[in-house]
């Protein structure tokens, strides 16, 4: 029983821990450009959930979220996400945040508008044994088209 109680504790990671977990794929991972670390805190058959995405994009595990990221950061420059909250229960950790950047690349077809936007995202993490495992995004699809010019502004 000790055993068993061992190994649990040591992969129930608190809700603190579990937050930890999200800011550093936000503050290191993306911000300071160092995907590489998504292999330390993403499982690899990560899952990605966001309507606003292809299907290939949502269905590749996380060598495709990494490349999407990528494409994010080499496209918004200089690419930024602050995080405006954290909230965690149990083994979900939910992030409201903004992104941010010029576009200096195609994107979707869109041609380089060098255009500055910032696009508020809200995003459930799942974690399991230390690890983000699935995600659920929410972000203002259309404001990022509008703020590009791809899309008329009801303004």
């Amino acid at each position: 029983a000790k055993v068993i109680a061992k190994t649990r504790k040591k992969y129930n990671m608190s809700t603190e821990q579990n937050k930890e977990l999200v800011r550093r794929f936000y503050e290191e991972a993306i911000n300071q450009g160092k995907l590489s670390l998504m292999d330390e805190l993403f499982t690899p058959d990560y899952q990605h959930h966001d309507p606003a995405f292809p299907p290939e994009w949502q269905h590749g595990g996380l060598a495709v979220y990494k490349q999407v990221n990528e494409t994010f950061i080499s496209t918004f420059v200089p690419f930024h996400v602050e995080v405006k909250d954290l909230f965690a229960e149990g083994d979900r950790v939910v992030s409201r945040w903004t992104f941010s950047g010029k576009q200096e690349k195609d994107f979707q077809g869109i041609p380089p508008t060098h255009k500055h936007i910032e696009v508020e995202n809200i995003v459930i993490h799942r974690i399991a044994n230390g690890k983000i495992v699935e995600a659920w995004f929410s972000y203002d699809a259309l404001g990022l088209l509008q703020q590009l010019g791809a899309v008329p502004s009801a303004r």
